[in-house]
């Protein structure tokens, strides 16, 4: 008679926290790409990078921003910290979003881009 009782309420919460953990995915997902409503353009690259779709050095990319072609940089040039490497000279945690003209969008380590 307990396990009638008990089943129903174990139910109920497993549904509720896997409700939870989508509501909170599904938020950080939204808020991990910037706006790009307002750009910067005509940005170009001081080396050849390859755009990602996290701002990690292993994240999968989607597209390469090649050395001295300009592009477009999201969110009015905003920097974004993650993930720390070196890459183009320097050691960082800035990260960009955007990307070469006609090519898919995504992140860009901020050292290997001619933005201020």
């Amino acid at each position: 008679m307990k396990f009638r009782v008990l089943a129903p309420a174990v139910a109920f919460s497993a549904l509720a926290l896997v409700g939870t953990t989508v509501a909170t995915t599904g938020t950080a997902v939204a808020a991990s790409k910037p706006d790009c409503s307002r750009q910067i353009v005509n940005v170009p690259a001081k080396e050849a990078v390859k755009v990602r779709t996290h701002a990690k050095v292993g994240a999968t990319g989607v597209s390469q921003w090649n050395k001295g072609k300009k592009g477009s940089l999201c969110n009015d040039g905003h920097f974004y910290t993650g993930q720390k490497y070196k890459l183009c000279g320097k050691t960082s945690t800035k990260w960009l979003y955007g990307s070469e003209f006609n090519k898919k969008r995504g992140w860009v380590p901020a050292a290997c881009i001619k933005w201020s």
